[in-house]
């Protein structure tokens, strides 16, 4: 009878598990997207400085 009682243990332990799996990709998502951003706008900072050390102010 334990086995049967380890085994109802762990079909729970298992849905839980699975109902924090459903949430995770939303915030990995949100993460990710907010990297992305941040890498973006570096970029453009970077590329608009490089466009300010280039440019002739002599025009």
């Amino acid at each position: 009878m334990s086995e049967k009682e380890d085994i109802q243990i762990e079909d729970d332990f298992v849905a839980e598990d699975e109902d924090d799996a459903a949430e995770a990709p939303v915030e990995v998502a949100k993460t990710n997207l907010t990297k992305r951003r941040i890498i973006d706008n570096l970029l453009e900072e970077r590329r608009l400085q490089k466009q300010l050390n280039e440019f002739d102010f002599d025009l």
